[in-house]
């Protein structure tokens, strides 16, 4: 069985919906419409598990006609796993605070809509992670600012296309994911000093260990 591709969902954690301004429910909304996208494509939500953007994602992969139980992942910044939103189904608390947005970052895939400082950090690690990173350029904050550049000049792929893409709506992720997503196959091999080596990423052999049943015949 082919795992389903988890793609990470990053943004301003104080965006509501209701008591908000323009901007704050136009990114509830982006993020909302994201998550149902997502889950009715077939892939998994992942987020830090706060509010805002997090929880409209998670809250908008729920009103997928495909959702299935454990669609939405939290990474939790806490190692209480209460402190996240409603709509996560599997919760894993980290401990880490802010150092778990390198596990978020490390998705084959990260989606921002808007963002301030935590955000941006989880841009810059999958940046350097060479992960697919996908920015809402209608989306006031850090992706907006980010979106349609290379985020430096670092030399990340053979193709010149290479950058954070831009987009402004659900269907446009959908369509680079489905077009990109499988070029953007590096991972962080290992670390040494001053420098980082990647390698291709492979797909695993492993389905775990055979199980064989006998089914007994009762008279």
């Amino acid at each position: 069985m082919e795992r389903r591709m988890i793609v990470a969902v990053v943004g301003n954690a104080a965006c509501w919906y209701e008591n908000c301004d323009k901007d704050d429910k136009q990114k509830w909304k982006l993020a909302y419409e994201l998550g149902k996208t997502l889950v009715d494509n077939g892939y998994r939500v992942l987020t830090g598990g706060g509010r805002g953007v997090m929880r409209a994602a998670c809250a908008g992969a729920h009103a997928s006609k495909n959702y299935r139980e454990g669609d939405t992942i939290a990474i939790a910044p806490s190692y209480d796993e209460n402190e996240v939103n409603d709509f996560a189904d599997i919760v894993i608390p980290t401990g880490l605070q802010e150092y778990r947005d390198g596990i978020v970052a490390n998705c084959p895939v990260v989606v921002a809509v808007g963002g301030g400082s935590g955000t941006l950090n989880e841009i810059s690690l999958a940046w350097k992670h060479c992960r697919l990173l996908i920015a809402y350029s209608n989306a006031k904050g850090w992706s907006s600012t980010v979106a349609g550049v290379p985020l430096d000049e670092n030399h990340r792929y053979d193709f010149k296309e290479d950058k954070v893409w831009a987009v402004q709506n659900a269907d446009e992720v959908i369509e680079i994911i489905k077009k990109w997503g499988k070029k953007y196959n590096r991972v962080l091999g290992r670390l040494e000093v001053g420098k980082a080596t990647f390698v291709e990423k492979k797909k695993s052999n492993w389905v775990g260990p055979k199980i064989t049943t006998k089914i007994q015949k009762l008279d």
